[in-house]
């Protein structure tokens, strides 16, 4: 049997070179068009293939699922039947795009153009939780806004630190964002004031979702972890820096934060992700046993952001990788439930902002023009220490023949 990792597998649908959405990624997302409710679809080339006239044309039959796990404007009932179910299923569906593959007779009926199809929320997100696992984002904040000798905290090395976000501001690529309101402190010595945030920012992330985890009050550890994991998105992690300084102390973010995050609408498998696989970090001091884990859990995955300002030309910001995390995915989830918190299908974590060792790959503005010292000069002859309205940030993800496409929100006035 060929493997549908295969980097030599082609589809009978054409493919453009260099498109993101090859035979061998096959990402899941919803969407709809004029003549068909929103349903889940598998990205193949320039194209989106139906799973619900798939599922009622009698072509995934003999797998986990029920015909409405199809019917749904979510993904989530396909995500709750598990890992070996939804990995079952992008294996048929590959088996039926396949070039030699004549057993997908309505072809026509099974396709649906992208550009006739709108994109939805892939996923009806539970809960949302953030982390904070890049070593040189950590260190370039600690920098800024504490000793630069100690610039990390002392737990951060010990544990993958991170904090519950707000699940219902989750929105999906090509959403406005409003800018926030919130207190303002322009300075230490004057008291707060009300108003939008003058310091919007983005954070530069990948998140992965869930499948159903264990019960309250059990854990699910490192060599489990991937059984847990459906797939990842790209997710831009909105930040109002003023309104963030003056709230987090001592809970940590709040308003700052909750007001909008942005998501890719294709959930990449982490299947599909496998080849991408890499060694992390020599991690010291040496974590506890509960954190610690065999084999590459890290992934290469290069990562871009543009700047693209109203009715002008665009710049790349930054440049990074994933593969630049210091805790990886097995990790966060370890960390996540080993108190016996209990995760459920449709759950998002974010890995927090990827930044690189040197500048060109800081993951935010805020890293960027270094707390507004240091402007970056657009095309059009302006400048940008943090998002003006109007801009609207781009970030992408690929690597090899995986493409995540992008994820994109405007910046509207408050």
């Amino acid at each position: 049997m060929i493997k549908a990792n295969n980097p030599n597998l082609k589809s009978w649908v054409n493919v453009p070179e260099g498109n993101d959405f090859p035979i061998q990624n096959l990402p899941f997302g919803i969407f709809s068009t004029s003549d068909r409710s929103a349903r889940p679809g598998v990205a193949i080339g320039e194209y989106i293939i139906d799973l619900q006239f798939l599922s009622d044309g009698g072509y995934l039959e003999g797998l986990s699922f029920e015909k409405s796990d199809f019917n749904s404007s979510t993904l989530n009932p396909i995500i709750n039947r598990g890992k070996a179910a939804t990995s079952a299923l992008r294996n048929r569906i590959s088996e039926l795009l396949r070039y030699d593959s004549t057993e997908l007779v309505q072809r026509d009926e099974a396709l649906v153009s992208m550009s006739d199809a709108t994109m939805h929320m892939p996923i009806e997100v539970g809960d949302y939780t953030d982390c904070y696992s890049s070593e040189d984002h950590a260190r370039n904040v600690g920098k800024m806004f504490r000793d630069p000798e100690n610039a990390l905290l002392p737990n951060w090395k010990h544990m993958p630190v991170a904090y519950h976000g707000r699940a219902s501001s989750i929105v999906v690529s090509g959403t406005p964002v409003k800018r926030p309101h919130g207190q303002l402190k322009p300075a230490d010595d004057q008291p707060p004031v009300y108003g939008p945030s003058r310091l919007l920012d983005f954070e530069l992330e990948m998140a992965f979702i869930t499948h159903p985890g264990k019960k309250l009050g059990e854990s699910i550890s490192t060599a489990e972890a991937e059984d847990y994991i459906f797939g990842m998105v790209i997710f831009n992690d909105w930040s109002a820096r003023d309104i963030q300084k003056w709230e987090y102390i001592p809970l940590g973010p709040f308003l700052g934060k909750n007001f909008a995050s942005s998501i890719s609408p294709w959930v990449v498998t982490l299947d599909a992700l496998d080849p991408y696989r890499v060694s992390g970090p020599v991690q010291d001091p040496a974590v506890l046993p509960y954190l610690e884990y065999d084999g590459d859990s890290h992934y290469d995955l290069d990562l871009e952001v543009e700047i693209v300002p109203p009715n002008g030309q665009g710049k790349i910001v930054c440049r990074s990788n994933f593969k630049h995390m210091y805790w990886n995915m097995r990790q966060q989830l370890a960390h996540h439930t080993v108190n016996g918190c209990n995760i459920r299908g449709g759950d998002m974590i974010a890995s927090g902002t990827i930044s690189g060792p040197e500048e060109g790959s800081f993951g935010s503005m805020l890293e960027i023009s270094w707390k507004g010292t240091k402007p970056v000069p657009m095309p059009d002859g302006t400048e940008r220490k943090f998002i003006q309205d109007g801009d609207t940030v781009v970030m992408r993800a690929s690597k090899g023949l995986i493409g995540f496409g992008e994820v994109s929100g405007e910046l509207k006035p408050a």
